[in-house]
């Protein structure tokens, strides 16, 4: 059995790995992924608005992995809309890199929870094979933090090179163009963040539970034996 140390230490790795876990599935249904500004430049071109009169033609976007809301602004009041990423507005994307994200982030659900038990293994038990032991935990923390990472990369390219903002604002718009002026990473996108962070969080407390203990010694005081005492 491991001792009280490394126990405290694997139980932290735990609860690590399972907090990562959380903090995925907020992330996945949470639509605050990104928010921005768009300006309704169809608008802005019929009256000829100037700088102090683009404000009435500024409206709010925010959206996630699955669904979203659109404020527009195009002069006459803002109307606000809700849309959903699936089955349709998918299709304007990179479809690709959008299920892409997805998956890994899917697959980072599960490296976590595999990462989780491998902790609880060492915390209740000292395996009898080297990858169930304490680099067993690492490997599976570097996996899951790599794809948390990948796919908080991936949603990073998929707005800064794909104009994934500009896509869905423009999403069934027939007769306004919007153009992006803002945008902000939200909290969910920092959850994921915060995600990635507890895995590499784990490969501190996994290096700290190995480092061993100076052991406790008692010293045994020797008799002495006088004359007096034979006597």
């Amino acid at each position: 059995m491991p001792g009280w140390f490394k126990k405290a230490w694997y139980g932290l790795a735990s609860l690590l790995s399972f907090s990562s876990f959380i903090l995925i599935v907020v992330a996945l249904a949470a639509p605050h992924w990104l928010s921005g500004k768009i300006l309704c430049q169809t608008g802005v071109d019929l009256v000829n608005a100037t700088d102090p009169e683009l404000v009435k033609f500024i409206g709010d976007i925010y959206y996630g992995l699955f669904q979203g809301c659109k404020v527009r602004q195009c002069g006459l009041g803002g109307r606000q809309s809700q849309f959903t990423i699936f089955p349709h507005l998918v299709k304007e994307l990179n479809a690709g890199l959008h299920v892409t994200i997805l998956l890994l982030l899917f697959l980072a659900l599960a490296l976590a929870l595999v990462s989780m038990g491998f902790a609880i293994l060492n915390m209740i038990q000292v395996p009898y094979r080297a990858v169930n032991g304490p680099g067993g935990i690492c490997l599976w923390n570097v996996l899951a933090g790599g794809v948390v990472a990948l796919a908080i990369t991936s949603f990073m390219a998929a707005v800064e090179f794909h104009d994934l903002t500009e896509r869905i604002a423009n999403f069934q718009e027939r007769l306004f163009r919007f153009v992006v002026v803002e945008e902000r990473y939200e909290e969910s996108f920092w959850i994921c963040v915060a995600s990635a962070s507890a895995h590499a969080a784990n490969l501190v407390v996994v290096a700290i539970s190995q480092i061993p203990l100076p052991e406790i010694k008692t010293k045994i005081e020797e008799a002495t034996v006088t004359a007096e005492d034979i006597l």
